[in-house]
């Protein structure tokens, strides 16, 4: 038996079997070490994104009539604020050289309506402006030593992002009445939760000095909350295990 077991070992079959059995088991393992990376990404980054926080507003701004008091084109906006933190349990010194958030992807009512803006880099007391010089397709905050979100920096160790996300001309509200509640025109010029939704989808990109790179998929649903009752909204998302991480460079 032994030695018909010998012989067996011997043979070029028995060779041909034992490598496709090897490289079987082999594609077997990278297969299963490729399924565990798209769910679970990288684990150990330098930098991880600690939260997200969205602020949902609404404003009217004046469309020029006369014929009434007042006359707004109504806005609903959503700042979304991306927090860029180091990660204390790595062990290696790493520098941001940037962080870009782009490949947006829009499901709304009236998708035209939707815009994407900058920071403004010249109004002192507000961040963001409605101006057709702020629109964007895509965002890069490059490192520098401090965060400064109207010059688009973001400190090298860990700092915030942001944009903003705007339904414009969701509706026109006139009135001559004496005041006006800018909290309040949504609901009055009576648009719907519908009117206003939005699923906004995004690429998140870290890039390092080192040449790493670190890319992500966010989705998001906007605005946050009742907006149109409540006039402003906000929330803080810290919960991100959905959000995975890859390495797309180095």
């Amino acid at each position: 038996m032994i030695d018909k077991l010998k012989d067996l070992t011997k043979t070029k079959s028995f060779h041909i079997c034992m490598i496709i059995v090897i490289i079987v088991v082999i594609l077997f393992i990278v297969g299963m070490l490729a399924l565990r990376y798209s769910v679970e990404g990288e684990t150990n980054m330098p930098f991880n994104l600690s939260k997200i926080a969205i602020i949902s507003t609404q404003e009217g701004i004046d469309d020029g009539q006369t014929n009434t008091r007042w006359s707004f084109d109504v806005h609903q906006s959503n700042d979304i604020y991306l927090y860029i933190d180091k990660n204390d349990a790595y062990d290696k010194t790493e520098i941001i050289k940037s962080v870009r958030v782009d490949n947006f992807q829009i499901e709304a009512k009236n998708t035209e309506n939707i815009k994407l803006y900058k920071p403004n880099a010249q109004e002192e007391n507000v961040i963001f402006k409605y101006n057709d010089e702020d629109i964007i397709q895509s965002l890069e905050y490059t490192g520098d030593v401090e965060s400064d979100l109207k010059n688009l920096k973001i400190a090298n160790q860990g700092g915030i992002i942001a944009f903003r996300c705007s339904n414009n001309n969701v509706t026109k509200y006139q009135s001559d009445e004496e005041e006006i509640n800018h909290g309040e025109l949504l609901k009055k010029a009576g648009v719907s939760e519908e009117d206003l939704k939005i699923n906004l989808t995004f690429h998140l990109t870290i890039t390092l000095e080192s040449g790493k790179e670190y890319q992500a998929e966010i989705k998001t649903e906007l605005p946050t909350g009742n907006v149109i009752e409540e006039g402003s909204t906000s929330t803080e998302i810290t919960n991100l295990e959905d959000i995975v991480f890859k390495r797309i460079h180095n």
